[in-house]
């Protein structure tokens, strides 16, 4: 009982929770739009993908399921990409205005704040942000869909409502069977979800940081500022790097205005790190992109925010770490702050462990399928890395590769957080250490 009450083991296990709840509901026939029962591998594999804020999914969001199924899904996701931890403890806050220690500690491992005593202060941020945000998003997608797609008032606010808090939560479900490809030159649409996307994934410790010291960025930590430097780099990598493989791609952005290339340009950039939306049809991109796709899902967005991924600050440490030994220095540094040791190993275990994974499940999917193979490697690492974009196989796939995928959505999600925080937990310094070799590398 004690092993189970370890704090990361709690994130796991009340993830698990949430989505055999899940299951259990979307398999009812007020879930379905024709009033039956759904098949458990299709309620299963959409719970998961819902409260793992992946996006992938088996069937048709908006056609499938009732308006009450789509509810179901959005609560799902919700509950997700807040955490269930936080949530929790928001509860606790709410009720009597304290913690106990093992409460704090299980909200720590899910909102990766730095210090326990910061507890009540992240999780009131999460909150605020999480809501207002939200909340400005679905009012100007509703009027937007309203005034100027002719949408009924209650159908514009259903649909904004949807698509501002999977945005936020970079879950990439969508009511409608083409994702956002509808509104692919309207910048007043595709603007307000991209910035829900970047807020929602950069992770509420550099929000949290931002708030507390906005005006005196030389204070900010070295976790802030690697996250905004790398989060800058991959949207702008992307941008023009998608720009340059699709610029005259005839099924992509080729016949498109230059303002409308640019738009979907960023926005593809954006969504690649975990969102899952598309203004652009994924399937028809060039192998390039695909490639360069396979990057960036992997990445991610930063840590203890809605997105997956193995996160920004994680292949940072990893970079720095190479240039320090490229350069011969036995200190991995940035901004005039040094790397510890122990995050250094701990990024290279979750580097290693993460890409392992993909090509298991890789093979796994690959050995039961004819699907070709870089269209597998994405549709793999876009479950791992929970960012839901397809080529469009994934309802095609067998059940044992859906559920392939279910896994990969789980441990990419939980799997991630309870790893660091084991790690993390875990560490602690040996009475006596061996004498030092050093074996032949390369």
């Amino acid at each position: 009982m004690k092993l189970l009450l370890h704090p990361a083991r709690v994130v796991a296990l009340v993830f698990l929770a949430a989505i055999l709840a899940g299951t259990a509901i979307l398999m009812l026939p007020i879930s379905h739009a024709e009033g039956i029962v759904t098949p458990w591998v299709t309620a299963f594999f959409t719970a998961v993908s819902a409260v793992c804020v992946t996006g992938l999914v088996v069937v048709d969001t908006g056609t499938y399921w009732s308006t009450f199924g789509q509810l179901v899904i959005l609560l799902l996701f919700q509950l997700g990409g807040f955490g269930i931890m936080t949530v929790a403890t928001l509860l606790g806050l709410m009720v009597n205005r304290g913690f106990r220690l093992r409460t704090k500690m299980v909200a720590q491992f899910e909102s990766r704040s730095l210090g326990l005593g910061d507890i009540a202060s992240v999780a009131k941020l999460v909150l605020v942000v999480t809501f207002a945000l939200e909340l400005l998003v679905t009012l100007w997608l509703t009027l937007r869909l309203h005034l100027t797609y002719d949408l009924s008032w209650a159908d514009a606010a259903w649909s904004g409502l949807f698509h501002a808090v999977s945005a936020f939560n970079n879950a990439g479900f969508s009511i409608h069977s083409d994702s956002l490809m509808r509104y692919a030159s309207d910048a007043s649409i595709l603007l307000p979800v991209m910035a829900a996307i970047i807020i929602g994934g950069i992770g509420f410790p550099v929000l949290y940081d931002l708030r507390s010291r906005f005006n005196d960025s030389r204070h900010w930590s070295l976790h802030t500022k690697l996250t905004l430097a790398g989060t800058a780099i991959l949207l702008l990598g992307g941008f023009f790097t998608l720009l340059l493989f699709e610029w005259s791609n005839s099924a992509t952005l080729g016949p498109m205005p230059v303002a409308d290339k640019m738009l979907s340009a960023a926005f593809a950039a954006v969504s690649a790190r975990t969102a899952g939306f598309n203004s652009i049809d994924i399937g028809a991109l060039t192998r390039e992109s695909w490639a360069l796709h396979y990057f960036l899902m992997f990445v991610g967005g930063g840590s203890a925010g809605t997105a997956g991924g193995v996160k920004v600050g994680t292949v940072a440490i990893l970079i720095l770490l190479i240039i320090a030994e490229i350069r011969g220095h036995s200190d991995s540094e940035a901004f005039g702050r040094r790397v510890s040791a122990s995050a250094q190993r701990q990024a290279i275990t979750v580097l290693v462990l993460g890409s392992s994974l993909i090509v298991l499940g890789t093979l796994f999917i690959l050995r039961g399928t004819d699907f070709p193979t870089d269209q597998v490697i994405f549709e793999v690492i876009s479950a791992f890395g929970t960012v839901g974009l397809s080529t469009g196989i994934t309802a095609d796939l067998p059940e044992s590769s859906q559920l392939m995928l279910t896994l990969l959505m789980y441990i990419g999600r939980v799997g991630t957080i309870t790893l660091a925080a084991s790690l993390a937990l875990g560490e602690h310094r040996m009475p006596y250490r061996y004498p030092e070799e050093h074996p032949i590398v390369g």
